[in-house]
């Protein structure tokens, strides 16, 4: 049996994180899109005010994966909801239990912090996630359309 264990990330972790952030990207093939450094990670996701979080999951001892979350808050609940930005495993390790087991670990974060959803994103094409997530009893909410600005056009919002 696997020692499969999950680890809150540490600032020595940056380098690691932004190894899996790549490899994520790649996966989703938009590795063009990265602009994070290890320097970002250490200044967003460690510094004292960091309201995101990352884990590490090893398989013994060895990183396999990695996930990034934050809470969010739902007027409609009058709660948080836990946030997952990422998650990823290594595809040598997929099928392992290793993300079952990182769910569950943040399912049980969202649980005790009295969190009234746990929700994530994921790409319509990655039908393997999907069937992943079904599995965990997940279901997919496409009444929701997600919008985005970045860039000059956030720039353009911001300064108009």
């Amino acid at each position: 049996m696997s020692d499969i264990v999950i680890r809150k990330a540490t600032v020595n972790d940056a380098s690691l994180i932004l190894d899996f952030v790549k490899e994520l990207a790649r996966y989703e093939k938009a590795e063009d899109q990265v602009l994070a450094t290890e320097s970002h990670i250490k200044e967003s996701l460690f510094n004292g005010e960091s309201t995101t979080h990352s884990l590490i999951c090893e398989k013994n001892g060895i990183p396999i994966g990695y996930a990034v979350y934050f809470f969010n808050y739902s007027t409609w609940l009058g709660k948080h909801g836990l946030f997952l930005e990422d998650l990823y495993i290594r595809p040598s390790e997929r099928r392992s239990g290793a993300g079952k087991i990182l769910f569950k670990y943040l399912a049980q974060i969202a649980v005790q912090r009295g969190c009234g959803r746990f929700e994530w994103n994921v790409l319509d094409w990655n039908e393997l996630a999907i069937g992943f997530y079904e599995s965990l009893g997940a279901t997919a909410q496409d009444e929701w359309v997600g919008y985005r600005l970045t860039g000059q056009e956030l720039m353009n919002l911001a300064e108009s």
